[in-house]
């Protein structure tokens, strides 16, 4: 990759179904050292039926905040590609909107592509960082995704299901995303593999939540996951 100047980072947000805490993951993104880069926040809603919605109408006209509503519920990826199709900064970052990632992580994110060393940056669950304990088959069916994905893309990841991750907008610009919901971690993995880019991973700190507390991702996310390791993997 060529050597780029950073003045911005684009964060792209999607969110459905999350008025309890989107409006504090805002206000938190909005505090993070972000290491001197101007933010601009995009905030892409997925069709949410709760109250979401409303809390968003109250944001849309701040300043440094860009809201994107879906008219109906298209999944994660959609999201993200919709978000993505926004950004006007040299580095992206993926934020969740639920509370399970910390933006007071961002300036360990950053820092391999500020420094010039990555293109790409992953941040980790399983590398040292605190993290809530909670269920023992999630970390074995992270483990067994971010494994096959490895033997197909000859990486050595730790955590490629991890909801942080950065890039270098340029690479973005690189890539068709096509896969919908929770397809993107396998999909975009397989695709910067493919370019070469430079790929670091960071530790992060993890509060994951139960099911009662509005986990959404289940098992039948874990075969679709499957499908797009081996299908992006040796196709597209």
């Amino acid at each position: 990759m060529a050597e780029q100047t950073f003045r911005r980072l684009s964060v792209v947000i999607p969110v459905y179904n999350e008025e309890d805490t989107v409006e504090e993951v805002i206000a938190k993104v909005r505090q993070a050292d972000a290491l001197g880069l101007e933010k601009q926040i995009i905030i892409v809603d997925d069709g949410s039926t709760d109250g979401t919605r409303q809390v968003l109408a109250r944001c849309q006209n701040q300043d440094d905040v860009r809201v994107l509503f879906l008219e109906h519920n298209q999944g994660k990826a959609a999201a993200l590609r919709r978000g993505f199709a926004e950004v006007g900064g040299e580095i992206v970052i993926v934020q969740d909107a639920d509370l399970e990632y910390d933006p007071t992580d961002f300036p360990a994110l950053l820092r391999p592509i500020l420094a010039g060393k990555a293109d790409v940056v992953y941040g980790s669950r399983f590398l040292g960082g605190p993290h809530r304990v909670l269920f023992f088959w999630h970390y074995v069916g992270n483990r067994f995704l971010t494994t096959l994905s490895n033997m197909l893309t000859n990486l050595n990841l730790t955590d490629m299901e991890t909801g942080y991750k950065v890039f270098r907008s340029e690479v973005l610009r690189q890539i068709r995303l096509r896969s919908s919901r929770f397809g993107f971690e396998p999909e975009v993995t397989a695709k910067v593999a493919r370019l070469g880019c430079r790929i670091y991973e960071t530790p992060i700190s993890y509060y994951g939540r139960t099911y009662a507390e509005g986990k959404k991702i289940g098992w039948k996310d874990g075969l679709q996951a499957i499908w797009c390791i081996l299908r992006y993997a040796f196709l597209d």
